[in-house]
């Protein structure tokens, strides 16, 4: 009953990303169903269980390039939208990538007030609320959201993780900006760093009372597996932060109505 509830991963995903072999064919890919992935614990090696985050050495930041995501528009944005973001873009969602690293940035309209969306997104203790393919979470009590403090996640089977253990790097609920790291757990995502930020937006087709909506950014920068491309990961990620981009605005609309604050009736 669990898993009937996740949504199908688009046959696009590449496979492997899940198991360890490089890929035999350019059309291989995963079936739809991520419990159908033919992931499998016991063949990850233990380097990969171990912390994820590390900090490059000096000679690493020479071939280092910081990304672009303020040139390039995610996907769902208007060209008038996108440019009111590009100083948060520039400011939260850019990255030094080096060689083997690869990042992206993506973008999904919620019909919510901000301040809605964002009690979701701060959650740092219940990620499960709006994101998919998470069985449980769990953190140390007494919890107190502050920067620093870790959660320990684990992974419904079919996806080319079990665990992840996840650090808070920072939380400003003024500015609506937070940011997390994956530093250990049984996965292939290493180095994993996220950050998350929501805007607000005045709907100018709306009626005369207007409408605020939100806009939700959410980049990253990850480490490729061994055996994977740029092209593969970046693809496989930038999956599984839809689905939960997704699932966030579906959840925040549906407590909130259509923008407008208000809950539906029931």
């Amino acid at each position: 009953m669990f898993r009937e509830e996740f949504p199908r991963i688009p046959p696009h995903v590449p496979q492997n990303l899940v198991s360890k072999a490089p890929i035999a064919s350019p059309t291989h890919t995963l079936s739809p169903s991520p419990s159908s992935l033919a992931f499998s614990l016991p063949a990850m090696e233990k380097a990969e269980s171990s912390a994820s985050t590390s900090e490059p050495d000096s000679d690493d930041n020479h071939h280092r390039h910081p990304t672009n995501h303020h040139l390039n528009p995610p996907s769902g944005l208007t060209p008038l939208e996108f440019a009111s973001l590009v100083p948060s873009v520039a400011e939260h969602h850019s990255y030094l990538v080096g060689p083997g690293q690869c990042s992206s940035l993506l973008a999904q309209r919620v019909h919510a007030p901000p301040d809605a969306v964002w009690s979701f997104v701060r959650r740092f203790d219940k990620p499960q609320t709006y994101k998919h393919f998470i069985k449980s979470c769990a953190v140390k009590e007494p919890f107190h959201m502050a920067v620093g403090v870790t959660r320990d996640v684990n992974v419904i089977s079919g996806l080319p993780a079990a665990t992840s253990t996840e650090r808070l790097d920072f939380l400003d609920d003024v500015r609506r900006v937070t940011g997390f790291s994956i530093i250990g757990g049984e996965h292939r995502l290493r180095n994993y760093r996220s950050v998350t930020t929501v805007h607000s937006f005045d709907d100018d087709n709306a009626s005369a009372d207007g409408k605020i909506y939100t806009v939700v950014l959410e980049s990253y920068v990850v480490d490729v597996p061994d055996g994977n491309t740029e092209e593969d990961t970046r693809l496989f990620a930038d999956t599984v932060v839809k689905l939960n981009l997704q699932k966030l605005a579906s959840v925040t609309e549906g407590t909130n109505g259509d923008g407008d604050g208000k809950p539906h009736s029931r």
